[in-house]
């Protein structure tokens, strides 16, 4: 009796850690950010100038969420994950996520294609975007 209540014990565990293997934590450091606004008029502005940062961002699968770990940190809830999407010269991943303060927006993870597979996270909001130049860790 000992020897099948420790079998089904085992396999609890085991059941428990496959589940675990699943789920993923995805690592990227910034090496620059930019900010695009709307004007008065409602008018997309220019990109700022390009502003050098180090610092770390998560994508957690298994917590939806994503982190940026800015000197405010940023935390995206992810409410759910789009389709991929890829064109001839990008791959991109999106999330509908809500923000610390309850705000809508969509986080992007874009490898563009014909730059060498450089990455960037994009924060998108209805009245302005953030942009971070990103590499994998």
């Amino acid at each position: 009796m000992t020897k099948i209540k420790c079998f089904y014990i085992s396999l609890l565990f085991l059941g428990l850690g496959v589940q675990q293997s699943y789920s993923q934590t995805y690592r990227f450091k910034t090496s620059g950010f930019s900010v695009l606004e709307k004007n008065e008029k409602g008018k997309w502005g220019k990109w700022s100038d390009l502003s050098l940062v180090n610092i770390l961002v998560t994508l957690d699968t298994n917590k939806n969420r994503i982190l940026v770990y800015s000197q405010n940190i940023q935390l995206y809830e992810i409410l759910s994950y789009q389709p991929e999407s890829e064109s001839e010269s990008d791959l991109v991943y999106s999330f509908t996520c809500k923000d610390n303060d309850g705000i809508d927006c969509t986080v992007s993870i874009i490898t563009r294609k014909k730059q060498e597979n450089r990455k960037q996270l994009y924060i998108t909001y209805n009245d302005h975007v953030i942009v971070y130049n990103i590499f994998t860790m």
